[in-house]
Order: C-alpha cells, then sequence, then structure tokens
C-alpha cells in the first residue's frame, strides 16, 4: 500500500534517513521504535509526505508520488502528533475542520463529526475550548480530529506519551479497537514496548537512520534477536514482571 525505495535524508551534511526498502501493507499496523535520534519520526514524516526526502521514491497504493499527486496522496492520510495543537475554537469546530477544508456540506459534516465525538466519548465536550481539555481530553480531540477524515493511513508520532499511566492505556484500549474495527493501515511511533501489543504484534527497528529489523514484538521480548540496537532496547524491560507475563 504505502512503500519507500532508496531513501536519502540528508540535512546540513548529515545523513539522518538512509532506506533501501520499507513498506507498509494495507490494513497492517506497525510500530517503529528505536534509540532516541534514531530517525523514527523523521521517517513518520516522510512516509506521511510532511517532508520530502534527499532522493528517493515513495509510493502509494503502487503509484509513485509526485510533486503532481502529492496533495491528494496527503489528503488520504492523517497524523497524530504528541501534542494535539487544537485551534482556539471549540470541539466541534476543531473535529469538522479538516472537513470543511474538503468542501464537504454542512450535514455530512455534523454526522461524521459527531459519530466521531461519540466514538472517543468526548460528545460532552463539544462546546469547549482547548483551554479548558485535560491533556487526555485533548488527544481524544485529536483522534477524532483524524478519524473523522476517514483516512486510509493513519500516522502517530508518540501520542500519548506525555499522558499519565491510566489515562495512556484507557487511549491505547480505544485505539487498539478503533484500527481494528475500520481496518486502518497505522504506522505508530513509540519509545515504550509496553504500548506495543494493544496496536499491533509488528515492529520496525530503526538505528542510525535504517531499518535495521523487521518482526514480531515477542520475538524481540525472547531474546532471539541479536541487532544490537535492538539488545540496548530490550535491557530495561527484561526483569519486568509485563514482560515476563507477555511473552509466556
Amino acid at each position: 500500500m504505502l512503500e519507500v525505495k532508496d531513501i536519502v535524508l540528508n540535512r546540513a551534511d548529515k545523513n539522518i534517513l538512509r532506506i533501501d526498502r520499507f513498506g507498509i501493507k494495507e490494513g497492517e499496523r506497525v510500530a517503529l521504535i528505536g534509540p532516541n535520534g534514531a530517525g523514527k519520526s523523521t521517517l513518520l514524516k516522510v512516509l506521511a509526505l510532511l517532508e520530502k526526502p534527499t532522493a528517493g521514491s515513495i509510493f502509494f497504493r503502487g503509484r509513485r508520488v509526485t510533486g503532481a499527486n502529492t496533495l491528494a496522496v496527503r489528503r488520504r492520510m492523517a497524523v497524530v502528533f504528541q501534542e494535539p495543537l487544537l485551534l482556539n475554537t471549540t470541539v466541534y469546530n476543531n473535529v469538522a475542520q479538516g472537513l470543511k477544508f474538503r468542501g464537504l456540506g454542512r450535514a455530512d459534516i455534523d454526522r461524521r463529526v459527531n459519530h466521531w465525538l461519540d466514538k472517543l466519548g468526548i460528545t460532552s465536550l463539544r462546546h469547549r475550548t482547548p483551554l479548558y481539555l485535560s491533556g487526555g481530553e485533548g488527544q481524544r480531540v485529536n483522534l477524532a480530529r483524524s478519524f473523522v477524515l476517514e483516512p486510509e493511513v493513519l500516522f502517530l508520532d508518540e501520542p500519548f506519551s506525555a499522558l499519565d499511566f491510566p489515562t495512556r492505556v484507557d487511549l491505547l484500549e480505544q485505539l487498539g479497537e478503533l484500527l481494528v474495527n475500520t481496518g486502518t493501515t497505522a504506522v505508530f511511533v513509540t519509545h515504550d514496548f509496553t504500548e506495543i501489543p494493544y496496536l499491533t504484534d509488528h515492529v520496525a527497528v530503526i538505528d542510525g537512520g535504517s531499518v535495521v529489523y523487521e518482526g514480531g514484538i515477542k520475538d524481540i521480548l525472547r531474546g532471539g534477536v541479536t541487532v544490537p540496537a535492538v539488545r540496548h532496547l530490550l535491557g530495561p524491560y527484561k526483569k519486568s514482571a509485563w514482560m515476563q507475563d507477555y511473552i509466556k
């Protein structure tokens, strides 16, 4: 569905990404993990067409992405960042904004916005402004704003890392259900292994700007992967009760 080939991204003469080939199948959910500064978020932005690589090609549904069709392809995607970055207007208007940009009629906008406010449990917040939302509520609005667009691919860049543990788990569980129920293809950047099982078993490990491993999270946790970056990431989890229970 989405594939990159021979991608190179340089900044100020420094190589940030160098990826021969990486792809995501339709309906697949992939977690991108790796050390700090490995290039996870940068790869996500390249895949989401938010950052143009120095060299290489991106293909969406078998068609090469070019300057002529970038906007059209980008409109079939949505991105959820760590900070909601909500507009200074009501929750309803924040969720509706993307649909207005796409020129949908008022009745369609109202139907879709109300549906996702209900799905994310924030209907009662529809008239509130961001100033009066908690972190978890703001991120629910952010998710609703993305899902209302009915994206074919959803990108999530550590969206829950700033939230308290109970709120984070609640949102991860709900997001996992929504991805399954909608069949949305998703790419999820995280630094926390414990978040991954809520959304997927499939991980790609990024190190030094390259994809050094693709496979199952359980294989990693069981110690069967010898890639140095994977072993380094695994260290803090080796003695955790969560890890031992999950890999049984």
